[in-house]
């Protein structure tokens, strides 16, 4: 899946050592105000699994998962629809006077985490931050508030680490940019 790669946009150790940051700033931020009732992570499925998975192992305090599904990507497409699909969420029975921290893979027209945002806050919880491993460097992202920030990339199509192009290239260990033959191809067996 490599030879599927134009470039290596971001290593593993540089992700790495990021998420490291970030976790330092959420402790920061919020580690004393989290010590009784902890932190419920809630990351934005399925494109934040391994980005969730590395940044909760840097958070030294109490943590609980809950899922959120939604999208505005669906199918053998480069761009957001800019159409937000909810398409669940297993979340705790109550984030009412709780820390919430939403987690995403990519903040790019910024519709998912206002969409998600809005349901979250509709819970009432104590505070509601973001974080995203990359935003994109283009209006819609870079005017979308978000917290907690990975790192900001040119407007590309990337994959790896989560990221993927129809469901493929989730696993692979660092963040690339995949050949234009390679979109084309899939796009064309696609129809």
């Amino acid at each position: 899946m490599d030879q599927d790669l134009e470039r290596i946009l971001i290593g593993r150790d540089a992700i790495a050592d990021r998420i490291a940051e970030i976790g330092r700033d959420i402790v920061s931020d919020l580690g004393s105000d989290c010590e009784s009732d902890g932190i419920v992570l809630v990351p934005i499925m399925t494109g934040s699994i391994t980005f969730i998975a590395d940044l909760m192992r840097q958070l030294p305090l109490r943590v609980r998962i809950g899922l959120m599904t939604a999208s505005s990507y669906r199918g053998a497409v480069v761009e957001s629809s800019g159409e937000v699909l909810l398409e669940g969420d297993r979340l705790p029975d109550s984030l009412e006077g709780r820390h919430v921290l939403i987690v995403d893979d990519i903040l790019d027209s910024g519709g998912t985490i206002r969409r998600v945002r809005q349901e979250i806050e509709s819970r009432n919880p104590k505070s509601v931050r973001t974080c995203v491993l990359l935003r994109k460097k283009i209006d819609s992202a870079m005017g979308t508030p978000c917290d907690y920030i990975g790192f900001d990339i040119e407007n590309e199509f990337v994959v790896g680490y989560g990221l993927d192009f129809d469901d493929y290239y989730r696993n692979l260990p660092d963040i690339g940019v995949l050949k234009p033959e390679v979109i084309e191809a899939h796009q064309a067996a696609e129809g």
